[in-house]
């Protein structure tokens, strides 16, 4: 299958070669759609100063070489030198036919790099909240889109497993009983059990033997190696795991224990970071302190902002582990690119770890690092997403409840389903109305969380798009066609036929341009835009009543390529696709 775009991007860079010699020949084109024809060539433009020429002269001089006729059937120069591309519908018909018998649906498989990706990084014995839910859905469906496109992708789960704060989690896990009902906890309700240790922690009094003094006292043992104290630690880590893959589970990402690189991994390579910084003398001492001050890293009056790598208490903060976990995605697994997503406040502090980090030498030029920043989730009142108490929402609450009001909307619609189908649709629609809400906005900007939107099955919803894809099996359903049966001989001869076909091949293009640019929401504007088409099509071109058996069945098979698409589209989204609606 071609991209139409590219087609004419080569045929108009032949003909500027041909016009104006072999150095023209590399020039950008700038193929675009166009609402006068499919697609409008802006060349003429960018060329006419440097060639000092007027535009349409310009255009005419290209047209003179342009070769498209088995591509095109009108071409055409407008306004102040546009060239405009009118498609053949034989054309597009032969690319949407080929689109049946591609697995890949015209995505490209680029040269396969190893990416590390990090991203979701909750933290041991607390709750994952909304807060979590960005990083984590965002993440995801880079993961998927990135290894659909030939990428080995390396998911790095960067969980906060390690810190002082463990000192006086291990004590209350002993104080409980390490399988005691206060323990499992950890696996159903992690704050009640973090608010515990931290209750004693606060009202402990100053003798040496209450459980603060033993509490700092674990954290000693914990970081210099004490086994019993490590088994402890093990115990809570492994409740935590049971946890996150509960939540996991229930949103349907991809992450899996294999996956968990917490910052506890780093432990013996804190030193080294630090040695060598200082050795190389990029790190000096300042108010006890290890520090970097690097150029162009400043603050109030132009004062350096250091990055501390040792603490003047001898111990190690983010920026050190962050540092050895560049070394190691560089050294261990061999990274091209590294992507981190994660909130957008932490730009600056990911900004000097990757400068230290090649200055020192562990991060080369031609290793590309990425910041794919995450907005906030807000409520209604403009602000981030709380409780009325104000504490930050729990994610398993979230997705219960998601899932819950989807329920109600199912069990209204369709109660001639069974009970069982029911919730099974409840659950795809919720989860991935959740899903959806948040990857249809660009990740670096914020958006207000509302269920009635989120859930509503129309407009650009996760539900609209999974009833347009239940909508194309219902029709075969009623046909008694098997939807991968369908090979008739497509045809395009309506214009919300052509409409149709010309959306479906955009689809490779568009998954190929979120692997490059990491911005998921380009996909969901897609694929609400093919809803939107099929809407169209629906209206304008009956399908099982059309007027004869061959528009019938090409018309049958336009709409298998669609159902493929959508669901192929839907699935690089996180967000799965219902037989029924």
């Amino acid at each position: 299958m071609a991209d139409p775009q590219e087609v004419l991007s080569r045929r108009v860079q032949s003909a500027l070669g041909a016009a104006f010699g072999p150095e023209f020949a590399d020039t950008d084109p700038v193929i675009r759609p166009s609402q006068f024809a499919d697609y409008q060539a802006n060349a003429a433009l960018a060329l006419a100063k440097r060639l000092g020429r007027k535009p349409r002269e310009v255009s005419a001089a290209i047209m003179e070489h342009l070769d498209v006729s088995d591509v095109c059937r009108e071409v055409e120069v407008s306004g102040p030198g546009f060239i405009n591309l009118t498609l053949r519908e034989d054309w597009i018909a032969a690319q949407a036919q080929a689109l049946l018998d591609d697995a890949r649906l015209g995505v490209p498989e680029q040269a396969p790099k190893n990416i590390p990706l990090d991203y979701s990084a909750p933290n041991v014995a607390k709750e994952m909240h909304v807060g979590h839910l960005r990083t984590t859905v965002v993440g995801d469906s880079l993961a998927r889109t990135l290894e659909f496109l030939g990428h080995n992708v390396i998911r790095q789960n960067h969980i906060g497993d390690w810190g002082t704060p463990f000192g006086m989690l291990i004590e209350h896990l002993l104080e409980v009983g390490e399988d005691s009902d206060q323990a499992k906890l950890l696996t159903t309700d992690p704050n009640a059990f973090y608010q515990a240790a931290r209750t004693k922690f606060d009202e402990s009094g100053p003798e040496a033997d209450d459980f603060a003094a033993r509490a700092r006292g674990r954290v000693v043992q914990l970081q210099s190696g004490d086994e019993e104290t490590l088994r402890l630690w093990r115990k809570l880590v492994g409740f935590s795991k049971d946890y996150f893959n509960k939540v996991y589970g229930k949103l349907g990402v991809t992450l899996t224990d294999d996956d968990l690189a917490g910052e506890s991994t780093y432990n013996d390579m804190l030193d080294a970071v630090c040695d060598d910084l200082e050795s190389q003398g990029i790190a000096t001492m300042s108010d006890g302190a290890l520090c970097v001050f690097l150029e162009g890293f400043t603050g109030r009056e132009d004062k350096p902002v250091p990055l501390i790598v040792r603490k003047s208490d001898g111990g190690y903060g983010y920026a050190t582990t962050d540092l050895a976990t560049v070394r190691y995605r560089v050294d261990t697994l061999k990274a091209d690119r590294i992507l981190y997503v994660v909130g957008a406040p932490q730009a600056m502090h990911f900004k000097m770890v990757w400068a230290t980090a090649r200055e020192a030498g562990w991060l080369p030029e031609d290793v590309e690092t990425t910041h794919v920043q995450i907005g906030n989730v807000l409520g209604s009142d403009g602000k981030i997403l709380r409780t009325r108490s104000g504490a930050p929402v729990r994610l398993v609450q979230l997705l219960d409840e998601a899932v819950e009001r989807a329920a109600a909307v199912v069990a209204e619609t369709r109660p001639d389903l069974g009970e069982e189908d029911r919730a099974e649709i409840a659950r795809k629609v919720g989860i991935g109305a959740v899903k959806y809400a948040d990857l249809s906005v660009a990740h670096d900007t914020e958006y207000t969380f509302d269920f009635d939107r989120m859930l509503a099955l129309t407009g650009n919803t996760g539900p609209y798009l999974q009833y347009a894809q239940a909508r194309i099996r219902s029709i075969f359903r009623k046909g008694g066609v098997d939807p991968e049966q369908a090979r008739g001989q497509i045809t395009v001869a309506a214009d919300a036929e052509r409409a149709l076909a010309l959306k479906l091949l955009g689809f490779g293009p568009v998954v190929a341009q979120v692997g490059d640019l990491l911005q998921p929401h380009r996909l969901s504007t897609y694929l609400f835009e093919l809803a939107q088409s099929l809407t169209a099509f629906y209206e304008h071109c009956p399908v099982l009543t059309a007027d004869s058996e061959a528009e019938r069945e090409s018309r049958l098979t336009l709409v298998a390529v669609a159902l493929q698409v959508l669901v192929q589209g839907l699935d690089l989204l996180g967000v799965e696709s219902p037989e029924h609606m």
